[in-house]
């Protein structure tokens, strides 16, 4: 139960050092405040997972930099992929794409961001955890474990509250695909634009594509195509 509690305690740390990396990455980039993230806390889960399996399994080497670093680019770079794949066949949407940048795996992951994990792996692995071990260790066990329960349930809450949302935008814009009347679509975008959660995650994700959008595109193409050579066969 303590070796859980800590893990669980080092998930939401690092968790949200990644959101503040992002944030502050993004923000500077855009030239205003983004609250980055698919969860409504200050919390990016793929840091947390990433930096946990790390410190699990990175240690033994920490004797070889370079292994080090090599495994931290694996480690994140699968990590991400993964969490990118899994959230696309749940919302059938992409929700960050690197296809404009070189050496990319289809637009999930790429190398620069690969590169960037690396350092912040061997960093973690040499420096940044055994700093947190050293201000973590010195609290109560009880309290650790009491602050890591109050964090999960406050965790839990967050995550079905972002998931509910994300997919209330799903339906949402499926039924825009489906409904062509303008009064329909009217109602749906005002479901879209209702509350600032939604609108919170087209800010957090401004590159979100939703697959279905695309196949309609698709569709609609073929469709001018068959019908322009329907015309050619008839001249």
């Amino acid at each position: 139960m303590e070796k859980i509690a800590l893990y669980f305690l080092l998930f939401i740390i690092y968790s949200f050092l990644g959101w503040l990396l992002e944030v502050v990455r993004v923000s500077f980039k855009n030239k205003r405040l983004v609250n980055r993230g698919f969860l409504i806390g200050p919390y990016c889960p793929i840091y947390g997972v990433s930096a946990l399996v790390m410190i699990i399994y990175l240690s033994r080497y920490k004797d070889d930099i370079l292994t080090v670093f090599l495994l931290s680019v694996i480690i994140s770079t699968f990590t991400e992929y993964l969490i990118s794949y899994i959230m696309e066949k749940i919302f059938n949407a992409r929700w960050w794409d690197y296809s404009n940048k070189k050496f990319n795996i289809n637009g999930r992951v790429c190398l620069t961001n690969a590169f960037g994990f690396g350092i912040l792996g061997t960093l973690l692995i040499y420096y940044i955890n055994d700093f947190m071990l050293l201000f973590i260790n010195k609290i109560n066990t009880k309290v650790i474990i009491t602050i890591s329960f109050i964090l999960f349930i406050i965790f839990l809450i967050d995550f079905i509250i972002s998931m509910n949302i994300s997919y209330k935008i799903k339906n949402s814009i499926q039924k825009l695909r489906k409904d062509n009347t303008e009064e329909e679509k009217k109602k749906i975008r005002e479901i879209l634009e209702s509350t600032a959660l939604i609108r919170r995650i087209f800010k957090a994700f401004p590159k979100l594509k939703f697959n279905f959008i695309k196949e309609k595109a698709v569709t609609y193409k073929r469709n001018i195509e068959n019908k322009i050579e329907k015309m050619r066969k008839n001249d």
